[in-house]
Formats: C-alpha cells, structure tokens, sequence
C-alpha cells in the first residue's frame, strides 16, 4: 500500500517549485533526478544575511521569499534572485511579541512558512494576522487581523502554522480556529473548530487536502484534535482527541492508505483508519489502528512505501511499519532537536536546527546514515527547501543557496 495525497500545484507553478510548508504536494516529497550518494559535492552558491525567523524559505523558477523579524518589532518579507541571491524587493509591518517563558529559548520570531499560488505570496505574521502580497513587487493586496475580526486572544505561540491555498481560497489555522478565506479578497468564507483561545490558541500543526474513505477533505489537527472537515462548508466529518502536553500537536498529519499518522508531544505515536458504511453515507467514524509508546516532537515524518522515517522527541531516530505499527529500528544515537526532512526515491535529505545536514538511504531494516555536512554555524529551524538540484537553507539570521555540482 502507498500513501496518496492530492496533487496541490497550482496554475503558474511548475513542478520544480517549493511553493509552499513541505513541499508541492506538502509530504516532503520529490521526484527529481536521483540524488548522490555523497554531500562532498554540494557547494555553496551564495548567502544573504537576514534578520531573525524560522520560517521556511519559498521558491520559484527565478525568485526566492523569505521571512524574518527585524529588531524585534518588525515583520519583513523580502524576494530574493534565485541565481545571485540579490534582493529585488522588500515589505514589512510592525508585528513583534514575547512567546511563554518555557518556548523563550527557541525565541520570539515569525515561524510560520508562507504560501505562493504563482501569483500572490500568503504571509502569516506572528501576531495573528495573514497578509496577501503581490509576488512580483511585494504590494501589499490584503490583510487580515484574526484578532480583530473575531475578537480572539492572541495566541500565546503566535501564528505558527503555515497557509495552504488550493483553488480560489487560503485555508489557515488561526483566529483560535480553522479558517477558510477568499484568497483574491481575504473574506471569510467559514470558520469551524473553535478552540477556547489563551494559551491553547491557534494551532502549531499545519493542514492540508486528502483523500479519506473517498472523500476528498481538509486534514487538520488543532492542538486537541485530529480530524477531517469539508473544504466546501466547513463542517467536521470526523473528529479524534489527540492528548498533548500543553497542546503541543505539532506534526502535519501523514495520510497513509484510508489511515492518518501522527504523534504528539506527550503523548504516543497512532495510525487511525478512516471509513465510512458506504460512499454516499456522509458520516465518516475513526477508529485506532494502533498506537506506540514513542512521542514525536516538532518534525514532521516522510512516509515511503509502508514505512514512516519520525525523528522523536528524544532526539532519536525511528523506523515504523504502517501496516503493524511495529518499529523496525530506532538510533541509540540522538541527533539534534529538530528535523526537516524530504525525501526522493530511497533517499532522504535531513537538516537538523544545529545546521548539520544528513543524507539517509530510506532502509527500513537498518539505519543507514551515507553522509553528513556541516552547512551552517547558526541555528536552522526554517523547513529545507529543495527545487531540482539545488538547496535553499534557512539559517538563524541568513539564507544560503546550494547546489550539486557535476
């Protein structure tokens, strides 16, 4: 069994972009040529120092988009050539706040990764708003205030998860809820999955479209809930409570079959299958398919063929079997406190937040480690970005482009 998701390139994409959180598709997952077996080859292209954030960086055939939070008060988005690293544009507005003391060591910068429709640049600033830019000049085309709209608290993490835009709308999770927008006007088109706002604000995870009991849904996990809601009227079609300490329901949920894979902070690590008594029965049930005692933390996993690759909280590495929810191996070696990860074929590519870059072949009988690369001193928490053979690595306070030579 393969996991399947719905293809979300959009007009004026091509499919070498990294339009988007993960990827074209949002699974970390590629169809490039293949890649080498070493990393002594990648060099380095260019770099361009920016402020603070951990926003992943977006990009097209000739631009890049990044986000950083400058001097602690403001919130700047800049277009960056993708050959020289040169800035061609810059946009800012004030947006600064101070995360809860026990997150303060990972800072207070805008987190969120934009989305670009090849038209328009979908920017999330921290203090809960989402600003629609003009890709090609940066102008600022519309605004929303999630706090102002709904009357909603400001969420204690920020707007951390990341827009996805599919069709004519940006679909996001703040405002203390799952919001869909008009994305050429901002309008709310409906909103559903009210959280109780404070310190359980709006969501870390990030949603995204699949294919369950074949139904095509928007998968979401709030920081309680995991569930599937009707991208069209916004009702929940299926709902699961998943337990996290402080609320911390980090991952992308990872469709696999009819089932969804997640983990959680302080909790375990589940796949639960989706059905339903007939195609045209509307009401969808969930059920657990099994559960590990293993907790997930920040990253996010890539699924190939029926095996998960889930870099854990303990900073260890794992291996799971889909279809039994057996760990074919876990590291005893720890390996940083977060992972982004994409995959291509049998290979993985992952960038830990101490800038060391591994490459993986994807063995689920042995953890194959085929080499590493110190690619920064700074801290890396911005999502790896990939489009053919180059990379696009967010540093702390810089962005550097690499590529594979011949």
């Amino acid at each position: 069994m393969r996991p399947f998701g719905l293809l979300l390139l959009l007009p004026l994409l091509v499919a070498a972009d990294w339009p988007q959180w993960r990827g074209p598709n949002r699974d970390s997952m590629v169809q490039d040529a293949a890649w080498p077996d070493k990393l002594s080859n990648l060099e380095k292209s260019w770099r361009m120092p920016l402020d603070k954030g951990y926003s992943g960086p977006i990009v097209s055939k000739d631009r890049v988009w990044v986000a950083e939070t400058r001097q602690a008060k403001d919130e700047v988005v800049r277009c960056l050539d993708r050959a020289t690293g040169k800035q061609r544009w810059e946009t800012s507005w004030p947006g600064s706040m101070t995360v809860p003391f026990f997150a303060r060591a990972n800072g207070s910068w805008i987190r969120s990764t934009p989305a670009y429709d090849g038209e328009s640049l979908y920017v999330a600033g921290i203090r809960d708003v989402l600003v629609c830019l003009d890709a090609a000049t940066g102008k600022e085309r519309w605004r929303v205030d999630f706090m102002e709209r709904f009357k909603s608290p400001l969420p204690a993490f920020g707007f951390v998860s990341s827009p996805l835009v599919e069709g004519d709308a940006a679909y996001v999770q703040a405002g203390a809820s799952l919001v869909k927008l008009n994305k050429k006007t901002g309008e709310t088109l409906w909103r559903t999955l009210k959280d109780e706002g404070g310190m359980y604000g709006s969501a870390f995870s990030s949603p995204t479209f699949a294919t369950l009991a074949g139904k095509r849904q928007l998968l979401v996990q709030t920081r309680t809930t995991l569930a599937g809601v009707e991208p069209e009227d916004g009702s929940v079609l299926w709902g699961q409570k998943i337990p996290a300490m402080r609320g911390m329901n980090i991952l992308t949920p990872t469709v696999y079959g009819e089932g969804v894979f997640t983990s959680a902070y302080g909790a375990k690590t589940y796949l639960f299958t989706i059905n339903r008594d007939s195609t045209d029965s509307p009401k969808m049930k969930v059920a657990e398919g099994w559960n590990l005692a293993m907790e997930g933390y920040m990253s996010s996993p890539v699924v190939i063929g029926n095996y998960a690759y889930l870099h854990l909280r303990n900073q260890r590495v794992t291996c799971v079997h889909l279809e039994t929810g057996k760990t074919t191996w876990t590291t005893t070696k720890t390996y940083g406190k977060y992972w982004s990860m994409i995959s291509n074929g049998d290979k993985i590519l992952a960038l830990d937040e101490r800038g060391i870059l591994y490459l993986l072949k994807a063995n689920p009988e042995k953890f194959e480690l085929l080499d590493e690369k110190k690619v920064s001193d700074q801290e890396c928490w911005g999502h790896l970005a990939i489009s053919n053979d180059e990379l696009f690595i967010r540093e702390l306070q810089a962005i550097s482009a690499w590529k594979w030579k011949k």
